[in-house]
C-alpha cells in the first residue's frame, strides 16, 4: 500500500544514480520532476519508453523539468543502458525496491505464463514544491512521454 496521492507532498527519498552518486528528491526543489518507473533496462518496451523521454527531454527542460528514470537494475547496467542510447537524464537504481514500494509500483505479473513480481510501468509528475500533481499507472509506452509533456505544459502555465 502506498501513501502517495495526487495533490499531496511526496515524502523525501534518495537513490543511487547510474554514475554512483546519490540523488535526493528534496534537493530537486524549485524544478518539476518527471519520475518514471520502468521494469528492466535494455528490454524493448523500456528502451522505446526511455528513448521517447530522451527525445522530448529538451522540451521538458524548457519547462523547468528534469526527467528521471528508475528501475531495479544496478547502477552499472543503468550506466550502460544510458550510454548506449544517449540518455542525458538521470537514471536511478532501486535494487532494494524501497522507492518502488513507496510509490506502490511493485505488482504480481505473469511472464511466459509464470508468476513474477515486477515494476508496473508508472510515471509521476512532481511540482517544484515536491507535490505530486499527476500520476500514470499501467502505462502503455506508445505516446506516453508526449502525454506527460502535455500535462506538464498545462500545469506549468498556471
Amino acid at each position: 500500500m502506498t501513501d502517495i496521492a495526487v495533490d499531496q507532498p511526496i515524502p523525501d527519498f534518495e537513490a543511487p544514480t547510474a554514475s554512483g552518486e546519490t540523488w535526493q528528491l528534496s534537493a530537486q526543489r524549485g524544478q518539476w520532476v518527471v519520475l518514471y518507473f520502468f521494469p528492466k533496462a535494455n528490454t524493448p518496451g523500456c528502451t522505446v519508453e526511455s528513448e521517447a523521454f530522451r527525445d522530448l527531454d529538451p522540451r521538458f527542460s524548457e519547462l523547468g523539468a528534469q526527467v528521471v528514470g528508475i528501475s531495479r537494475d544496478g547502477a552499472k547496467t543503468l550506466a550502460n543502458f544510458g550510454a548506449k542510447h544517449g540518455f542525458g537524464f538521470t537514471l536511478l537504481s532501486d535494487r532494494d525496491e524501497a522507492v518502488c514500494e513507496r510509490f506502490g509500483v511493485m505488482r504480481d505479473k505473469k511472464m511466459f505464463g509464470k508468476p513474477v513480481r515486477g515494476i508496473e510501468r508508472s510515471t509521476f509528475l512532481i511540482d517544484p514544491d515536491g507535490v505530486l500533481r499527476r500520476e500514470w499507472r499501467k502505462v502503455k509506452v506508445e505516446g506516453h512521454a508526449e502525454t506527460v509533456l502535455e500535462a506538464l505544459t498545462e500545469l506549468a502555465a498556471r
